[in-house]
């Protein structure tokens, strides 16, 4: 039997010790997984958290960093797929701005990197959008219905999808044929919340919410195409700070080729807005 989750193990995960100049460590309980290896949402969370980290770090009375700043990108490419246990992050500013910084940040475990991404940092929107073009995403209720799925126990996902442990993760099944054996458009709609120590605290919530630019079951599942799906290059946008309450996401593609296919997410917060936006590009499962 698995031990008991705390109330914010999201902001466990993400906390860094600091082991020298621009340097970190962490350590990945075996929650964040996806099967045997680390999440790939997940670790765009500790990189972007190692940026912000050590822009925090190296401010002065000079040059402070304002507690609004929030890592608005990332751009990661994927080298190798760590286990769970200790990992170590560098991190380098490569510019210190008045509105956007950035900072290059590697994963590494054993030696060997796994992740090398660069990390914008700045203040995120909060006033009202010009302009939006509407999500099918906001459809959605606010919060899982009585029909939605719940990721886990004896859900078949859930033996898979470790990451459920560590939050909520309820399925829309209209969007799911592939649980029952059928096929349909590649596309994936669900809500995901995080445990509330996690939710309450205004920095894990941001990074959080860059976690869920990734969590989706690959959307080729719903083509009849299971088993892993390697993402290669992901990029993830922190568009505004994530309000409490439910996340509500839509996974989609609209080319799957021989070898690459492309994978959207959509983020929608409680109150309807966009809070994250991300596009990988990942192989097709053999």
């Amino acid at each position: 039997m698995p031990a008991p989750l705390s109330d914010a193990p999201f902001r466990e995960f993400t906390a860094l010790t600091s082991t020298g100049e621009g340097t970190y460590s962490a350590s990945i309980d075996p929650i964040w997984t996806i099967g045997p290896k680390v999440h790939g949402g997940s670790m765009m969370s500790l990189v972007a958290a190692a940026g912000r980290r050590a822009l925090f770090d190296t401010a002065t009375e000079d040059r402070p960093v304002a507690d609004s700043v929030q890592p608005l990108a990332v751009a990661a490419n994927y080298l190798s797929a760590p286990d769970p246990g200790e990992v170590s992050l560098t991190a380098i500013i490569r510019k210190r701005g008045k509105q956007a910084s950035f900072v290059d940040v590697e994963l590494s475990q054993d030696g060997r990197t796994a992740v090398r991404a660069a990390v914008t940092l700045g203040t995120p929107d909060d006033a009202e959008p010009e302009y939006t073009v509407p999500s099918s995403v906001a459809e959605l209720p606010v919060s899982p219905p009585e029909n939605a799925l719940r990721i886990e126990g004896e859900h078949p996902m859930a033996k898979i999808v470790n990451v459920a442990r560590g939050c909520e993760i309820w399925i829309d099944p209209d969007s799911a044929p592939f649980l029952t054996g059928k096929t349909g458009e590649p596309q994936v709609r669900m809500w995901v919340r995080p445990r509330p120590g996690d939710e309450q605290d205004v920095d894990t919530a941001a990074l959080f919410a860059i976690m869920t630019g990734d969590i989706s079951a690959p959307v080729t599942v719903n083509r009849g195409k299971f088993g892993w799906a390697p993402t290669v290059q992901l990029t993830t946008y922190l568009r505004r700070q994530p309000a409490p309450g439910w996340l509500r996401v839509m996974a989609s593609s609209t080319v799957l080729g021989a070898t690459w296919f492309e994978e959207d997410h959509t983020v929608l917060d409680s109150t309807g807005a966009v809070v994250v936006q991300s596009r990988q590009l990942a192989m097709i499962p053999r």
